[in-house]
């Protein structure tokens, strides 16, 4: 059973959907006991660092999601889910869970012809293997809406690249923790694939 976080960040349906197209049993949650004792969690999210910053606090899920994290079972972040995940994010100077040491950045723009937000289909490079990235192939586009993205301070826990302007991190992973900046759920078929891989992930 994949528990899917609910802490009013939007997407949760579309996340809920393409699991059930897959054939994965979820649920979606609010609730931090039924995340603490969840074999996998999905934590999806749009919108601002504070305001799901925020809400987590509130619900008491912070403390859920490092105690899942903690224990070693699988957790996918997507989106807001990937930047919160940091160290900090330059969005409204928030502290973050720090889940993975780092910060979330804004973009740097020097091309007038790009603008912020970074709203569409872009290439994806893996730049190292991870079992939630199997059976990409090069070239491969997700869907991507957003200002900021992570950098983690090791490079090593960047597993994928896009660019915008400049290359920029888009699959940062940790131990039992993976996280994408794309949108899975939006992604058609290769983002079916990616939280098909997420499912069968062996720790």
């Amino acid at each position: 059973m994949i528990t899917i976080v609910d802490y009013k960040a939007g997407n949760l349906t579309s996340v809920k959907r393409a699991l059930d197209h897959l054939g994965i049993q979820n649920q979606i949650s609010a609730d931090p006991q039924v995340v603490r004792a969840a074999g996998r969690v999905i934590f999806p999210g749009v919108g601002a660092a504070g305001a799901a910053m925020s809400v987590l606090k509130e619900r008491g899920l912070d403390f859920a999601l490092k105690e899942v994290v903690g224990r070693g079972n699988p957790v996918l972040g997507i989106c807001i889910g990937c930047q919160i995940i940091m160290t900090h994010s330059e969005e409204s100077d928030t502290a973050c869970l720090d889940l993975i040491p780092g910060n979330c950045v804004r973009f740097q723009l020097s091309d007038p012809a790009l603008k912020i937000p970074h709203m569409g289909w872009n290439a994806v490079e893996v730049t190292q293997p991870h079992p939630v990235l199997g059976h990409l192939r090069p070239g491969d586009e997700f869907y991507f809406v957003h200002s900021y993205y992570p950098l983690p301070n090791d490079p090593a826990q960047i597993y994928a690249t896009s660019d915008y302007g400049g290359s920029f991190p888009v699959a940062i992973g940790r131990g039992n923790l993976f996280a994408v900046q794309f949108h899975t759920e939006k992604s058609g078929p290769v983002g079916l694939q990616v939280l098909e891989n997420f499912a069968n992930w062996k720790i």
